[in-house]
């Protein structure tokens, strides 16, 4: 009896798997590297994507204090 083409498939795919570069799946530092903004006044970070989070974080959590002395890179 014949190989199928399914089976043929199927070994192709293994060689290839085993052949193939193994990577990391993971964003998490990748999302580590891109938490560049910080909050100068309690030092927790967001992305610099984050822009919105940020303004809102120093409303918030910092009332007294100006978006521009929690953030002072956000303006630039």
């Amino acid at each position: 009896m014949g190989r199928s083409n399914g089976c043929k498939a199927e070994q192709k795919r293994a060689r290839n798997e085993k052949n193939a570069p193994k990577e990391g799946k993971s964003q998490l530092k990748q999302n580590e590297k891109s938490l560049t903004l910080i909050c100068s006044v309690c030092r927790q970070p967001f992305m610099k994507t984050q822009g919105g989070c940020a303004v809102e974080h120093a409303r918030s959590k910092h009332p007294n204090k100006s978006v521009d002395e929690c953030f002072p890179d956000l303006a630039a």
